[in-house]
């Protein structure tokens, strides 16, 4: 089941990695083929999907415009990997299966293109879809400010998502391809080391996609996953990149910052769980790094009234949804 396109190559191959999304994926690809820029190819990849029947079934509409790869799962970035490796575009633009973008989107990043020749990769803002009565951005709650460079991709100070990028083909194989060894934010690893390698990186405020958030198993449970993956991808960075001294210094400090995070979160998690003793123990190492009295407070009467004090600071955290620190 495989529809190749013959000819020239495209300016773009537009890269789509599905896993469980058949009931979205005629949105996504409705969007792509209502785009205003028009020299581009899709490649869908079936990352070994359960729902192999209902994906074809709603793939079938497109396949004469697309290709379509089955493979067995391999997370992400292995669908990506694989999508770059039969793309035939200078460019690649990145779309999740469950994702959308407004029409103009195209034609808008590669217009910055034009403008500056010197560009590697470009991104955009997007609409939130979600269960909020308040519709929001992602730059709302993941701002970006100023030059996104490798400094400002470690704090991140600019954030970037994966389903506004279009990035030249050089530059996404000058740092390595996606990681398939990564359970989640391969998309940051491939920013970090786009930006290393000397990848130009330029960004607009234009709301140019829709990105659809789904229900998380837990808020707290998403939380602590991207922390420690987070954590683990800039140490990572740490030890694969050939970091000047002062690179190396920002990229410990903010691990060590995201990974008190990723224990503080646990700690919340444990709470809630009604395990005092692995919270207190949880708080008190993510403590070493933020030295405040209240996680102070919260480990000394976990110590003393462990059951209670659990009860109690797990209710005020599903109160405030958080505790804070």
């Amino acid at each position: 089941m495989e529809a190749i396109a013959a000819g020239a190559g495209p300016s773009i191959s537009v890269i789509i990695p599905s896993y469980n999304t058949a009931p979205l994926i005629a949105n996504c690809l409705d969007s792509v083929f209502a785009q205003s820029f028009s020299d581009f190819e899709v490649v869908v990849v079936n990352d070994g999907s359960p729902d192999r029947a209902q994906l074809e079934e709603a793939l079938r509409p497109y396949l004469a415009k697309i290709v379509y790869i089955v493979q067995e799962n391999k997370r992400a970035a292995g669908a990506r990997n694989t999508a770059i490796g039969k793309a035939r575009g200078e460019f690649f633009a990145f779309l999740d299966s469950d994702d959308s973008w407004f029409p103009d989107h195209l034609a808008s990043q590669m217009e910055l293109f034009r403008k500056d020749p010197g560009l590697d990769l470009v991104y955009a803002d997007a609409v939130l879809l979600s269960d909020s009565p308040r519709q929001k951005t992602f730059m709302e709650k993941c701002p970006s400010e100023g030059a996104a460079t490798f400094e400002a991709l470690v704090v991140e100070r600019c954030q970037i998502p994966v389903s506004t990028v279009v990035a030249r083909k050089a530059a996404i194989l000058r740092a390595g391809l996606f990681d398939e060894n990564l359970a989640r934010c391969d998309d940051y690893d491939m920013w970090l080391r786009t930006a290393f390698f000397g990848g130009k990186i330029d960004w607009r405020r234009k709301r140019q996609a829709r990105l659809f958030l789904g229900r998380p198993d837990s808020l707290g449970s998403s939380r602590s996953k991207m922390a420690e993956a987070y954590w683990k991808i800039l140490e990572k960075a740490a030890t694969t990149l050939p970091l000047t001294d002062a690179q190396r210094k920002l990229v410990g400090d903010r691990a060590a910052e995201i990974k008190a995070r990723y224990l503080y979160e646990q700690g919340k998690l444990e709470l809630h769980e009604r395990h005092p003793e692995k919270a207190g123990k949880l708080f008190a190492e993510a403590n070493l790094h933020y030295r405040t009295w209240k996680l102070d407070m919260a480990i000394r009467s976990l110590q003393l009234a462990p059951q209670s004090t659990c009860k109690l600071l797990d209710a005020w955290n599903r109160f405030r949804n958080g505790l804070t620190v």
